[in-house]
């Protein structure tokens, strides 16, 4: 008689535990990591109440528990919590809890806090991802023919190299013609590219940060006149665990973060974009005057040795061609010259959208040359043309699909950074090893 009630209640238990998971529709996601709290990110498949638990790793013991969020249809049911009684430089361990039942997964889930390491010691080394273009198939919304996205399992080798955290740098979501004219398709559009299921495993243990580019901010080469950027904003507010989003009364997805001795700087390329083929009448500008001013005024600002500005355009390329900064000259070279001019050290770009990754390096006269690392596509097709690039280094050049593997190590006021591109099947394409010395 024992057996068949422990039988049973392990066969109820199990019931409980699989209808809990069936509820989740993708996620669990790790968002931004402060030293003392930790986006975390869920979305459901209906209204459920969710609730995430954790403990710290190494003391199971004590369970901490964020607020109760109850997901709703409006916000296609996406949930974001905070884990806000974290202690620095910790690994938890946590759990969803969906109406008080947890659901089950068959891959870890992790976050960490960071490390506070300021006046005790040399800042943590750091390994992190960068990528862009990121298309995820749905044959009848498709182009006909050949498949646009392929190769997926690259997903698979980001979460082998176990990085802290991920830079998605633009068109993570590929709206299509379908989805960009209506709230709801826009939603539905990131809801079946979240919903990916090699990509869940990487959401539940990598912290994520993202820009955006044109796809997921629009149609193709999308600028500030796209009458329903608001829908597009609010989708990337509800689908992405960013510490802010714009500034002051300057609307869209600029945002900064540090992990250790890094300053990131994410700028928005789309919401203040002046039109490509409007020239005559209007200042052309990528992203607008606030948004440069703001960023000089940050930079000038930090003490990071490595200070990279993400953005999903292609910056310094000094050649026009195709969609990059060079064909809005007089915004892009006022960056530079403000760089220059304010000597700020250690500037790094990291750039995505041209389905290319690429080194370029832009020497200045009596100052030290500006790098860009260029990382493209993730997924979606390799460009079939290699466009001009005047400043690139060559050997670095890779039409397939890749994503790039970034290390900072060293003590003190001798740290190294290195760029590692990484193609869809593991193979190291080329590397580059840039001391922090080389940029003052």
């Amino acid at each position: 008689m024992k057996t068949i009630k422990f039988f049973s209640a392990f066969l109820f238990l199990s019931i409980i535990t699989f209808s809990q998971s069936a509820y989740i529709q993708s996620g669990p996601m790790v968002g931004y990591s402060t030293m003392r709290e930790v986006a975390l990110w869920v979305q459901t498949t209906e209204a459920v109440e969710v609730q995430f638990e954790y403990w710290e790793k190494e003391k199971p013991e004590k369970v901490y528990h964020t607020y109760i969020v109850m997901t709703e249809k409006h916000k296609a049911y996406t949930a974001q919590l905070v884990a806000d009684e974290v202690e620095p430089g910790k690994t938890y361990e946590y759990a969803v809890f969906i109406n008080d039942g947890k659901a089950e997964f068959d891959y870890p889930l992790e976050f960490q806090s960071q490390k506070l390491w300021h006046w005790r010691e040399d800042p943590p080394n750091v390994q992190f991802v960068i990528g862009s273009c990121f298309f995820v198939n749905e044959e009848i919304y498709d182009r006909p023919g050949k498949p646009y996205g392929d190769k997926h399992e690259i997903l698979d080798v980001i979460y082998e190299k176990k990085p802290e955290f991920m830079i998605w740098m633009g068109d993570n979501v590929y709206l299509r013609e379908a989805d960009w004219n209506a709230r709801s398709s826009i939603l539905k559009r990131h809801t079946h590219t979240r919903s990916f299921d090699k990509l869940q495993k990487l959401l539940g243990s990598t912290h994520h940060y993202a820009t955006w580019d044109d796809h997921d901010f629009g149609p193709n080469n999308s600028d500030r006149s796209l009458w329903n950027k608001e829908a597009t904003l609010e989708a990337f507010k509800l689908f992405w665990a960013n510490p802010s989003y714009g500034f002051d009364d300057m609307p869209g997805v600029t945002t900064f973060f540090q992990w250790s001795d890094l300053d990131f700087y994410m700028l928005d390329d789309r919401y203040y974009r002046s039109p490509e083929r409007r020239r005559e009448t209007v200042e052309r500008e990528l992203v607008g005057e606030k948004q440069v001013e703001w960023l000089i005024d940050a930079l000038t600002s930090s003490w990071a040795p490595f200070k990279f500005v993400v953005i999903g355009t292609q910056f310094l390329n000094p050649t026009p061609g195709g969609e990059n900064h060079s064909t809005y000259p007089e915004e892009r070279q006022k960056i530079i010259n403000l760089i220059t001019k304010e000597n700020i050290p250690g500037v790094v770009f990291l750039t995505g959208d041209v389905h290319r990754s690429e080194v370029t390096k832009l020497d200045r006269p009596g100052t030290y040359p500006l790098y860009e690392f260029t990382i493209s596509p993730l997924t979606a097709g390799p460009s079939s043309r290699l466009w001009p690039n005047a400043a690139r280094i060559e050997e670095s050049v890779l039409l397939d699909r890749n994503f790039g593997l970034l290390n900072v190590t060293g003590p003190r006021n001798d740290r190294t950074l290195n760029l590692k591109i990484i193609d869809w099947e593991g193979k190291e394409h080329y590397s580059i090893s840039i001391n922090e010395k080389e940029l003052k």
